[in-house]
């Protein structure tokens, strides 16, 4: 037990360690897991295998780097537009410390919140992160890379998992698991996340907040963070609206995104989703602060596609660990889950069931079958 506890433990410290490989590599392969399907169909329509890998590629690569292009360009316009709220920030920065000075907040800790909430820094923040996109490129380069590689070995997934199948049938059935779930994930949340997105940006633009787009993309990004993707895709957004029209175009901005959450992310998307990942709200919430902790920011993007694999591989393929799955599951009215096959069927670890001696008639001597020590019928 200490040996296997010794063992996790250095295995979770080396993943952190590497987790700027181990993120981008998993998002490569949840892209690629996603578009799969896409790929299938032109192979089955008779394209050619590499033909088929490029045009993939080429459609995913586009999609990447114009989110890239339009992050890039509104991080530049937000850059440039800041500075012009210095004056609005300070006095609504001047208003807070002497509202919390007559409560009996002390000085010095006033003095260091109004040096947190410094302006200039927060454009100089920004001018930052512009400067430092040569890193940004080199992971952007890297997963790059990852995607044609990884879309170049699915195109022959099923030879590799027919050759797994043969010997272990259970470890196919979970890759499939992993996969089917992961693809209805990704689509759904995409499909949503963009609603979101555009509906965002609209309301945005029409109550005149600074660079819109920006804020939708950030929307659209932080859909995939279960729970709290939300509130995290609000703030920047609604401080804004603070700085450029006060309390009241901040609460503008609070209901709008408050309202399209609640229909759409709460109401909606849920009915689509919930089939596909299965998993309770304290388990989802739980894998996002664990993901999050190993792998960082990626790790809360990816946090539901990690729980699935993990679920996949230890709790799906035993057929003993129906406790777990009980354990992590939703339940409730259209949460219950998908009737399993026996177990010695879809493990392949028990062999199949004979004949039932006492129905199997015995055959008659001299036939096929027959024992041949067996004494026949006496001669007439």
């Amino acid at each position: 037990m200490l040996v296997g506890a010794a063992a996790v433990v250095i295995t979770l410290a080396g993943v952190k360690a590497i987790a700027f490989l181990v993120a981008p590599a998993f998002l490569a392969l949840v892209i690629v897991v996603t578009a799969s399907p896409v790929q299938v169909w032109l192979l089955r329509k008779g394209w050619p295998r590499l033909l088929t890998t490029v045009a993939l590629v080429t459609v995913v690569y586009a999609v990447i780097l114009g989110l890239v292009f339009v992050v890039v360009v509104s991080l530049a316009q937000l850059a440039t537009i800041l500075p012009q709220y210095a004056a609005r920030a300070a006095d609504l920065l001047k208003h807070a410390t002497d509202e919390l000075a007559r409560v009996g907040v002390g000085q010095q800790q006033l003095r260091e919140m109004a040096s947190s909430l410094d302006l200039g820094k927060l454009a100089g923040l920004v001018g930052s992160l512009l400067s430092g996109l040569g890193g940004v490129l080199t992971n952007l380069v890297f997963l790059l890379a990852l995607l044609l590689f990884l879309s170049t070995e699915a195109t022959w997934a099923d030879q590799r998992l027919g050759s797994i199948d043969s010997d272990r049938p259970w470890l196919t059935a979970a890759f499939h698991r992993f996969a089917s779930g992961t693809r209805s994930y990704i689509l759904v949340t995409t499909v949503f996340g963009f609603i979101v997105a555009v509906l965002d940006t609209i309301g945005l633009l029409i109550i005149g907040i600074p660079v819109p787009v920006l804020w939708g993309l950030l929307a659209f990004v932080t859909n995939y963070i279960p729970n709290v993707g939300f509130v995290i895709g609000l703030i920047p957004p609604a401080l804004l609206g603070l700085l450029d029209g006060g309390w009241k175009k901040m609460l503008v901005v609070i209901i709008i995104y408050g309202v399209l959450n609640f229909v759409v992310q709460s109401l909606i998307q849920p009915r689509f989703v919930a089939g596909s990942v299965g998993l309770s709200t304290l388990v989802t919430v739980l894998s996002l602060v664990f993901w999050s902790w190993l792998l960082g920011p990626l790790g809360a993007i990816l946090a539901v596609p990690l729980t699935l694999l993990l679920k996949a591989l230890f709790v799906d393929i035993d057929p003993t660990a129906g406790w777990a799955d009980a354990l992590i599951r939703m339940v409730g009215r259209g949460h219950e889950p998908a009737a399993q096959p026996a177990p010695a069927v879809e493990s392949g670890l028990e062999p199949e069931a004979g004949p039932d001696p006492k129905t199997t008639k015995k055959a008659e001597p001299g036939q096929a079958g027959a024992d041949p020590g067996e004494p026949g019928p006496a001669p007439a």
